[in-house]
């Protein structure tokens, strides 16, 4: 218990933080959104639209208000769980998030559930063979890797095992995500290539550090297993700035996501993003980057949490 409420201060802190970095976020994001060319009012009246005409959808749409009025009116929604209503359709933004959220909640599960266990078997098993062969090999790789695009990748795997090899579908479209699971391969396997590369070699480097720390030392003159050493004391110490790095992995593939998506043709969140802008429609992409934004933060802060359980000692967590 006493190490429990040590902790407190610190979390309230992060938490406190975390609420500092969504209000920023929304207000950035309003602002953002203000400096976009164009309207829905402007899309919706069609071409060589009448200038009455525009004026009228501005004033049905609440267009017409001063920003700050429409800042208050859309906070206080957010504040409600009301994420507002789409200028071109009239549908509740709530609409498109229960369409879209499927999909790409099976994409990034599938991607975070094979992300952990990947990164950090290859970093175990390069440290362990520092220096050698297998060393070497992966890290050759992972760096090969890494310099390619998730967009470049994307076209090379859809094409080669898509269209060349037929092995597996190029695309999602007129496919049942759920009949035929087969459509996430590619996908997945393009959100993990370069986050693989990046945590591996920092779970290498950790445990490389950690293997010659004077814990690890002391823990071999009790006698421990070579394997209770490596799992049970180097391990949490090396995951401690990796944990971190899995946060900002996590910060990358809402991005990644939204290209990945687009190339595939997944009717996901991304797309919703996608064609919100396309038809500047103000209220979707806001909840949207909202919606991606309150995630990225709530992540950081389980990062923090996590790095600061791991490695209590560690400065990242200081």
């Amino acid at each position: 218990m006493a190490h429990v409420t040590s902790h407190l201060p610190w979390v309230g802190r992060r938490l406190l933080l975390g609420v500092g970095q969504t209000a920023a976020l929304v207000l950035f994001l309003f602002a953002l959104t203000e400096a976009l060319p164009g309207d829905a009012a402007v899309t919706l009246a069609g071409d060589q639209p009448d200038p009455e005409r525009i004026a009228r959808i501005r004033e049905t749409m609440g267009l017409d208000q001063p920003a700050t009025e429409r800042l208050l009116h859309w906070v206080g929604g957010l504040l409600h769980g009301d994420l507002g209503t789409s200028l071109v359709s009239g549908r509740p933004v709530t609409d498109y998030l229960a369409a879209g959220i499927g999909p790409t909640l099976v994409l990034a599960a599938g991607t975070l559930a094979l992300l952990v266990p990947l990164s950090v078997g290859l970093g175990v098993l390069a440290a362990r063979r520092e220096g050698g062969a297998v060393d070497r090999a992966i890290s050759s790789v992972t760096l090969a890797v890494h310099a390619v695009p998730e967009f470049a990748l994307g076209v090379l795997l859809a094409t080669v095992f898509g269209l060349w090899l037929g092995w597996l579908p190029p695309t999602a479209v007129a496919t049942d995500l759920t009949a035929d699971p087969a459509v996430l391969v590619l996908p997945v396997i393009v959100l993990l290539a370069r986050p693989v590369c990046t945590i591996s070699r920092l779970v290498r480097a950790g445990m490389i550090d950690a293997m010659a720390s004077p814990y690890v030392a002391q823990a071999r003159r009790y006698g421990l297993s070579a394997a209770r050493v490596r799992w049970a004391h180097a391990l949490p110490n090396a995951l401690a700035p990796a944990a971190q790095q899995l946060a900002r992995t996590c910060d990358w593939l809402l991005s990644g996501v939204i290209v990945v998506e687009a190339l595939f043709v997944i009717p996901g969140l991304g797309t919703v993003l996608v064609e919100a802008v396309a038809a500047r429609d103000v209220p979707v992409i806001q909840a949207m980057s909202v919606v991606f934004g309150v995630v990225t933060v709530l992540v950081n802060i389980g990062a923090d949490l996590a790095a600061r359980r791991l490695a209590p000692r560690s400065e990242v967590a200081a």
